[in-house]
């Protein structure tokens, strides 16, 4: 795979800055777009945080015990 992303690499330095223009938009694009799936995953997996949250079943720590740990 190295070598394959090697090639891309020399292949995106012969691209006029208009042509490497359009491949940088069309890799946002694709990066941006959003992944159904995903998204129902996490949807699913913060309901069940929430719903142990309410019922006394998640260990939780407090915002200013938090920050005490990286600000010494």
């Amino acid at each position: 795979m190295a070598s394959h992303i090697e090639k891309l690499l020399t292949e995106l330095q012969a691209l006029t800055d208009e042509e490497k223009l359009r491949v940088l938009d069309a890799i946002l694009t694709d990066l941006n777009n959003p992944n159904r799936d995903v998204e129902q995953l996490w949807l699913v997996e913060a309901r069940k945080r929430w719903d142990y949250y309410k019922a006394g079943r998640l260990l939780t720590v407090s915002y200013e015990e938090l920050m005490s740990k990286y600000n010494r």
